[in-house]
C-alpha cells in the first residue's frame, strides 16, 4: 500500500499544504504504473468526495479523528477508512470515533497508533504501543502502528516497527524518501529507502518469531 497527502493539514498556515487534485492525479498514475492501492487524506466532506475517486483508503487523520461529521460522510462513502489516533485522545475516544464510520453501515475501519502528545520533548510524540494491546482485547477492528509519527526521529523509526510487529499490530505506517533533508514534510521522521528495505527484512523476521507474516505485493520474493 502507498501512502502519500495530496491534502495535508498542517499546524502552521505557511507550511507546506500538499498538492491538492493535481496530487491526486500523481497518485492515480503512481497506482497504475506499481499496482499498489492508494492511501491518502481527506480534510473535509468536499475533499473526501474528491478523495474517494482515487483512493483505495481514505485516511481520516489525526487532527479530524473527532470531526463527527466528517466521520458520517466517510462512512457513507463506503471506502476503507484509516482513522488515526487524535492528538491527544484515549482509546476510548478512538474506539467511539471508529463506530460513527461503523455506524453509517461501513465496516471497513482500520485504527491508527501514531501517539499522543506528551511534556517529554525527547521524541515527537508518545507512541504508545500498549494500544494495540488494548485495542485487540476491546475491538474486532485491526490496528496498524506509525512510528514515524510516533517517534519523529529517523534513527528510532526501525526500533519501534519492530516493537510494533512483536506488540501484534496489524500493519506498519512508515514514512520513506529518497532525499528526506529536502522533504517538503516531516523529512525527520523519514527512513532512505535502503532504510526502509532494511527495516522490512527486520521485521520479517520478527513476525515469523511469533508466528506471523509480512504481507507483500506480488512479486516480491519472500
Amino acid at each position: 500500500v502507498l501512502r502519500a497527502g495530496a491534502f495535508k493539514p498542517r499546524s502552521s498556515p505557511y507550511s507546506f499544504q500538499g498538492l491538492g487534485q493535481p496530487g491526486l492525479r500523481m497518485l492515480a498514475r503512481a497506482r497504475e504504473e506499481t499496482g499498489l492501492l492508494i492511501v491518502t487524506e481527506a480534510m473535509d466532506a468536499e475533499g473526501l468526495d474528491l478523495v474517494a475517486d482515487v483512493a483505495d483508503i481514505i485516511q481520516i487523520g489525526a487532527r479530524n479523528m473527532q470531526n463527527y461529521s466528517l466521520l458520517k460522510h466517510a462512512g457513507r462513502s463506503g471506502k476503507p477508512i484509516l482513522l488515526k489516533r487524535g492528538l491527544a485522545a484515549t482509546i476510548q475516544e478512538l474506539l467511539l470515533s471508529a463506530e460513527y464510520i461503523l455506524a453509517e453501515g461501513n465496516p471497513r475501519v482500520i485504527l491508527c497508533e501514531r501517539g499522543i502528545r506528551s511534556f517529554d520533548q525527547s521524541t515527537r510524540n508518545l507512541f504508545d504501543l500498549s494500544a494495540i494491546a488494548v485495542v485487540h482485547g476491546l475491538s474486532h477492528l485491526p490496528i496498524v502502528a506509525d512510528p514515524s509519527h510516533g517517534t519523529g526521529h529517523r534513527d528510532m523509526v526501525s526500533p519501534m516497527a519492530r516493537a510494533a510487529v512483536a506488540a501484534g499490530a496489524d500493519g506498519l505506517l512508515v514514512e520513506v524518501h529518497p532525499n528526506p533533508d529536502r522533504a517538503l514534510s516531516d523529512g525527520a521522521q523519514s527512513l532512505y529507502p535502503e532504510q526502509f528495505e532494511r527495516m522490512m527484512k527486520e521485521t520479517r523476521l520478527i513476525a515469523e518469531a511469533i508466528g506471523r507474516r509480512l504481507a507483500e505485493p506480488a512479486g516480491v520474493r519472500t
